[in-house]
This record gives C-alpha cells, structure tokens and sequence, in this order.
C-alpha cells in the first residue's frame, strides 16, 4: 500500500488463502486443518478474517475492509471465467491441489435455497482419508504419511502434488540403491536427507533434450557417482511418478465433469477448466498428459484447459467487487430499515406520551379533543362467580359476525357451555349503509335461533361492538365515534347502536330480545379471562385491529358521575397519534399507508401495530426496495402493486423460524411474487422488522397502563394480568415474547401476567351480560 501510495484509502480487501475453511459467508472463513507443511499455532478452529483484522489493527496504519476470503482454486476459477465465461472449474496442481467447480443449489443440503448455483470448495487433497484409495496407496506413499507433520491427512494431495513427489521420487531410488539397482549399491548421507530432490529437480530430469544431462548434475550433487544408465533409469522414476499424478487428478477431474454433464442433463459437455500451480506450469509433459487422460476418461465432453495468466488475485478482485456490490445493497436495506429499529429511550418516549394522552383522556375539560378517547364501559366489576342462565351473545369486529348462546351455571361446579355459529359479512355489506349492516346481523340472528330452535324465548342479549363509541350506560345511547377496520357505513356514525338493533329487530318481527349489554372487544376479553383469573383487570386486542381498556378508578373518571370504586374504560388507543405526537417515529411507508387507507389520518398508532396494516407497511417497503433494484430483479409486479396482499397470516408464515427459505420463497411464488431465495432472504428480513417494531411500541402502551394502575393504587410493586385476544398475538411467531419482553423492561415495578383469551370477546359479552342482569335484579330489589 506504500508503494502504490494508497495508505491512506479504506479500500475493499479480498483474501485468497489456500487452505480448508470452513464458510457461512463470504466474510468468514474458519480454518478446519493446515495442510502444506502450515503448523502456525492458535489458528485452526478461527475466524482468519477475524485474526487478519486483529493484525491490521495491532500495526494500526492503515484500514482494510476484508469483504470476501476465496480458496485459491475459487479464485483462479472466477479469474479464467472473466476471459472465458464457459468456465465453471477450478484446478489448482502446485505445491497442493485443489479444485472447485460450479454445483447446482439444489444439491447442496448445507445452504438454503434450491436455484442457480453456488461454487464448491471441494478441498480433494483429504479424498481417501477414510480409507478409500488403501488399494492404490504405495509402501513409498505411507512412508512420506508417516513423516509429515500431518498423518493420516491429506493422503490424496500427497500422492498427487508437488510438494511431495521429489521425496516419493527420493525414497523411490534409495530403496532402489539399497537392492542393489542403482549406483552400485552405493547410499550417501545426502541421499538418505529429506528435502534434497524437489519437484523442480523431477520436471528438470524430464526435459526431453538436457533431461539426462541435469540428472547426471543432480545425482552428482547428491554424491551418488551416477552411470548413465543410472540417469535413465531415475528419468523412468521421476516419469512414473509425474504420470501417476496427472493420472491421479485426471480421475478426480474426471468425476467432476461428468457430475457437470449430469446435473445440465447434455449429452456432450462444453466446458472450460481454470488452472494454475507450479506443478501443472513448470513440468515440461505434465499439462499434455493431463490433457490426454482427461479426453480419454470423459470421452464425450470437450474440456477446454485455460491457465490463469495472473494467478488467483484477479479472481479474488472480482469476488470482492461482487462482495463490495452485494455489501453496498445490504447497507441500503439496512439503512431503509433502520426507522423501524427503535431504541429503548424511543419506546420510553412512546411509553410518557401515551401516559400524557391517557390522562387528556381522563380529564373532562380536555376530553373532548383527546385523541385517546378514555371511553367509560359502565362496566363496574368483574365477575365474582354467581352469574347465572342463557345469554345471547354477538360479536361483531373483524370481517366475520358470531352469534353465541352461552349458558352459565354458578354453584361448585361453575360452567360456561358455549354454541356459536359464525357469518360472513359481504363487502357490499361492511361499506354499505347502517340500515344494511343491521338488517344482515338481524337476519344472522334468526337464522341462528331457527338452527337453536329458541325462536320463542327473549333471551337477554349482549353485542360486542368493536369500535369506537360513546356510552352513557351499560345499554344505552353509543355513538360510534367513527368506524374502522374496513367498515365505512358512515351512517352510523353519531346514532344510538342499541337503537339501531332493536329498530332491525323490530322490522324482522321475528322474535323479541332484551339488549343488556354492549360491549367493546377488549372488554368482552378482559371479562372472559377475568372470570378464570380474579386479577385480570387489562384487556388487549392485537389482531385486525389493536386496543385496551383497564380498570380505573372512579374518581379519576371526570366524564362519569361517582367517586366510589372503579370502572372499566375503553381507551380506544389506536387513534393514539392522530394529533402528530408519534410524527418523529412514523416513516414514509406508514404515511403511504395512511394515505391509502379508508380513513386517512386516523387510527395512526392503530395502523403501526395492527395487522390489518403490518402486511400494508411491508408491501410499501418491498415497493421501494424493488425500484431500487434490490428485490424481484427490479420488477414491480401487478401482485405487488395490489393493496392487501400481504395478510396478518402471510407475516406469520414467513417469519416462522421452522420455515427454510425455500418455504418462504414458496409463500411468495403462491402469492405470485417470482423470487429468488435472495428476495427471501429480504422480504423475511423486512417482515420481522415491521412486526418487532409493532410488538414493541404495542409494548410501550401497555407499559404505560400498567404503571398508571400501580401509581393509582399507590404501589411500589404491581402484580396484574393482561387478557388478551387477537390473531397477531395468537399466530404470529414472534410478536408476543416481544410484546412482553418490551413491557418487562419498559414498566420494571411490575409482575406482568397475560393470559390468551380462548373463546374470544363473544363469551365475555355474556357474562357481562350477565353481571348485569344480576346488578339489574340488585337495583330493582333495592327499589
């Protein structure tokens, strides 16, 4: 780097190191063993990337930015298919040998992914280590083993390569002496010396014109007074030797062209075979030889034979262009991700905003343009365990309408026996008007108690209604505040829902019902687990929609008559937001999002963390992931063009850790994404970070209750439990063990309990229902 004056530049490094490592990336490289007399300590089992950085910091002159480690046979590959791209082999014949070779994904178990293809390492000096080459293996060959610094290992490479022939050629001609064969029977010291002939000696000896004669200057140097027919016959070794070699590596080479042949399913194969090493340039018959054994072992390929001009550097300089290119790409994903990774002093920030809202809430003087509505439910206890009798329960919220008939029986044995039956709401339906949308819940009422046969009874009913209202009692006027989650009967909106039932009711003239109750979903859930779990005092919906309510107490209900005891308030949590206070945490996707959406600018932590909308964020994102080339070769498909795709149950699937990328590109092709298992790679990383981000400030609200609970009661320490309910809590695989990761740390002066709501927020409408018939009949015994 001094001389090229370039000490001052950060520049992209790639190593070529020509030994077996193991790899799980381009940028890591675990040595596995030392081979060609390597025995440097402290190095086998690491990370030489990792050592090699350790070293330039210790000189600290200069920085490198090592992007990819090749073997030298990779490299020598990637540099002879920059002038040939019909190159698809690697061969290294020097001091080691070595090849490598282009193998179908498909085969490979070790690497995710099943198209295109990946270069192997073949590492072939260890073949016949297990024992599979016994047969062919010579007394000469297991002497050499014997005393190399790594017995047992590397037995092919040291019957094949350079750096052992000289000694195989070595103790060929001392036994030869010691039988009297050669220099009349004469052995020298020099002779009997490991190292004294090199394979630079045995290419030198097969010269065809001056072979003999440097010999002669050989043998003479090892004091050993050679004839000529001395001469001739080591020129016969050392031939027998280098044949045996380039026989060796031929049958290896062999075995991968017809493997190529095979997995292209040719007839005849075209190809192109890199190479490099002293062995294979500096003998004088051994490329001819390798040549001609090839043609002969793979008869209908035609192999061309392409030595690397500039060894394996060009090659490595090419993987590490790929590298740094690839590298780059990864950067500007991360970087586009990085506004969804959120510190813990940003969740904190969520957590005191969301406090400030909830007691804007609370307090009658700003409630009315409070964005978290605080709504009081009239629900005034959870249940004790004394309800009792038949109840209609509706639920509706999501795309689907259940009706239930839940029959609760008190005493010692207390039970809740459930029959439901649930209906589609048609589209038409949900953005039709209010009459519409009655009439059809009326209709699936009826169909219900024809299919019950209790048409005749006037059963007390309780509806849980899943948006945002106004309630003045436990039955009374309710003004949805406006609707949500797909729902746009508008003229609902500032009418009396309970009215609005019993006029469809009425112009069914069917049957008669007595409407107890109305309820919020998140109610219904908190009563549902309340009556298994006394401490319950929080529900949670994190499905199509995400909301909260919790009990309060009275006295910091302003909106509400009483100071006494406490009641449930609906806080409606989703419109959280809506006045620009989470503006600093919201990405342009989110505003995409919002733009795009039936009721844009509202809802807005809503539409963070709820699964109506995460599938929403990650189709903007790989939008804009794919106009930047970085996804889908670049093309933006009509399938990714269509709002919607991408649903709750999607996310759930791609991120699910027992899913192989293959699945996931699966996932993908079924929703007519064409991705390669890169895209995988992306759109996986992308869905996990939307859904960690939603988990988390999801976490950061209900950290806010919960201290909010415990400083009402005046605790330093709260034990509570959370009901919850919702397809994202319930089908994702990961959102809920942040969720309460996030809660853990964000509210530390509380235990945290939650419990999945089984039968959803149907059951808890009824004993709401129920309490409230038991208060009714209270009231009434009172008066």
């Amino acid at each position: 780097m001094e001389k090229q004056k370039i000490k001052d530049k950060k520049l992209p490094v790639g190593f070529t190191f020509s030994f077996p490592c193991a790899q799980t990336k381009l940028d890591e490289a675990v040595l596995v063993t030392w081979t060609k007399k390597f025995k440097a300590s402290g190095v086998e089992g690491m990370d030489v990337v990792k050592l090699l950085n350790k070293a330039i910091k210790k000189r600290g002159d200069y920085e490198a930015d090592i992007m990819a480690v090749v073997n030298d046979t990779t490299g020598t590959m990637m540099t002879c298919g920059f002038d040939d791209q019909r190159c698809e082999v690697g061969i290294i014949i020097g001091t080691g040998t070595n090849a490598c070779y282009m193998e179908e994904l498909r085969h490979i178990d070790l690497v995710e992914g099943d198209e295109g293809r990946m270069c192997i390492n073949t590492e072939w000096g260890a073949f016949g280590d297990d024992g599979s080459l016994e047969d062919i293996r010579t007394e000469f060959d297991r002497e050499i083993d014997r005393g190399s610094l790594n017995p047992g290992k590397q037995l092919f490479e040291k019957m094949a390569s350079g750096m052992y022939m000289g000694e195989l050629v070595r103790l060929i001609l001392v036994k030869m002496a010691k039988e009297g064969l050669l220099f009349e029977g004469r052995i020298t010291p020099e002779l009997l010396t490991r190292g004294k002939i090199e394979t630079k000696h045995v290419s030198a000896i097969e010269k065809t014109k001056e072979g003999l004669k440097k010999c002669m200057e050989i043998l003479t140097r090892l004091g050993v007074e050679p004839s000529d027919e001395d001469c001739l016959a080591v020129q016969h070794v050392c031939t027998i030797v280098s044949f045996r070699s380039a026989n060796l590596i031929s049958a290896t080479l062999g075995a991968i062209l017809c493997r190529l042949k095979e997995n292209k399913g040719v007839a005849r194969l075209r190809t192109t075979v890199g190479i490099d090493g002293s062995l294979y340039k500096m003998h004088p018959q051994y490329a001819r030889r390798l040549h001609k054994t090839v043609r002969r072992l793979v008869p209908d390929s035609d192999v061309r034979f392409l030595l690397s001009e500039s060894g394996s550097a060009k090659g490595a300089a090419m993987v590490t262009a790929v590298a740094y290119r690839l590298t780059e790409q990864a950067r500007q994903i991360q970087q586009t991700l990085a506004e969804f990774r959120l510190s813990k002093a940003q969740l904190l920030e969520v957590k005191k905003r969301m406090r400030i809202e909830i007691e804007r809430g609370l307090k009658k003087d700003t409630h009315q343009e409070a964005t978290v509505k605080m709504l009081p439910t009239f629900v005034r206890s959870t249940p004790d365990g004394t309800e009792n009798g038949d109840f209609l329960a509706l639920d509706l919220g999501g795309t689907n309408f259940r009706v239930l008939l839940v029959k609760i029986r008190s005493g010692k044995r207390r039970t809740v026996e459930m029959h439901n039956k649930i209906y589609a709401i048609p589209i038409e339906v949900m953005q039709g008007t209010g009459e519409e949308l009655f009439d059809h819940i009326v209709h699936c009422i009826s169909d219900f108690l024809d299919y019950m046969g209790m048409k005749s009874a006037r059963l007390p009913l309780g509806f849980t209604f899943s948006f945002p209202c106004h309630q003045t009692s436990l039955d009374a006027v309710w003004y949805p505040c406006n609707l949500d989650q797909g729902f746009k009967a508008t003229d609902c909106e500032g009418e009396d829902v309970v009215e609005l039932l019993r006029e469809a009711i009425k112009r069914k003239e069917e049957f008669e019902l007595d409407v107890v109750a109305i309820v919020n979903d998140t109610v219904g859930t908190m009563m549902t687990c309340a009556y298994e779990e006394p401490t319950c005092e929080i529900g949670l919906i994190a499905g199509t929609g995400s909301n909260a309510c919790y009990m309060e107490e009275m006295k910091n209900i302003e909106i509400v008559e009483g100071k006494e005891g406490r009641m449930c308030v609906n806080m409606e949590w989703g419109a959280f937001g809506d006045n620009g206070c989470l503006d600093d945490i919201r990405t342009k996707y989110d505003q995409a999002v919002d733009e795009n959406s039936l009721n844009e600018g509202k809802q807005r932590y809503e539409k963070m963390c709820s699964g109506m909308y995460l599938g929403e964020i990650v189709r903007q994102i790989l939008i804009d992931l794919t106009k930047r080339g970085f996804l889908f070769r670049g093309q933006i498909s009509e399938t990714l063009k269509t709002r919607g795709i991408f649903e709750t149950k999607f996310l759930s699937q791609i991120e699910s850790d027992r899913l192989a990328l293959l699945q996931v590109r699966a996932i993908l092709q079924q929703l007519g994404l064409d991705s390669t298992c890169d895209d995988s790679i992306i759109v996986k990383e992308v869905c996990g970070t939307v859904s960690r981000r939603a988990a988390q400030i999801c976490g950061a609200g209900m950290a806010a209750v919960v201290d909010k609970i415990r400083e009402n009661r005046k605790l330093d320490h709260l034990d509570i439990t959370v009901g919850v309910d919702g397809t994202l809590y319930k089908l994702h695989p990961h959102f809920s063990r942040i969720f309460h990761q996030t809660v853990k740390e964000l509210a530390p002066k509380c235990d945290v309990n939650f419990l999945l709501s089984e039968d959803g927020s149907g059951k808890g409408a009824a004993l709401i229902t129920a309490v409230g018939c038991r208060q009714r009949e209270l009231d009434a015994q009172q008066h």
